[in-house]
């Protein structure tokens, strides 16, 4: 069996709920659904856009701490709550996978776990 390393962002839902930022098994690194936080509270209340680089910066660090890069993501999840922000979080998305250019979705969802959040991003990685 594969080694698993759960990588933890300090978030006060992993321990509520049981979950890390991300896991890796083997060369695959699965990265949670991931909100806009800094310093442990909501970041860029209300902008689309900052609230996408953050969550960003998140999932690229915890890729990092699980050994990989950003170049090896294969797949983002993108969760919004008006859809009608989408080239606001396109443009982020596109500013980080410009070249990279991972499969993606978005799909408008009708709430996330606070009020204060517009989207949430899920990322897949695999390391070659």
């Amino acid at each position: 069996m594969k080694k698993r390393v759960n990588i933890s962002s300090g978030a006060e839902w992993e321990e509520i709920v049981g979950y890390s930022r991300a896991v890796r098994i083997g060369n695959q690194i699965e990265v949670s659904g991931t909100v806009s936080l800094k310093d442990g509270v909501p970041f860029a209340n209300g902008n689309a856009y900052k609230q996408t680089v953050r969550i960003l910066e998140i999932i690229r660090d915890a890729i990092e701490k699980a050994g990989g890069k950003l170049e090896n993501v294969i797949r983002t999840r993108i969760f919004v709550t008006d859809i009608s922000k989408w080239e606001e979080i396109g443009r982020a998305h596109g500013e980080f996978f410009s070249t990279i250019k991972p499969a993606t979705s978005m799909v408008e969802v009708s709430k996330l776990i606070g009020d204060d959040y517009l989207l949430e991003i899920e990322a897949t990685a695999v390391l070659t």
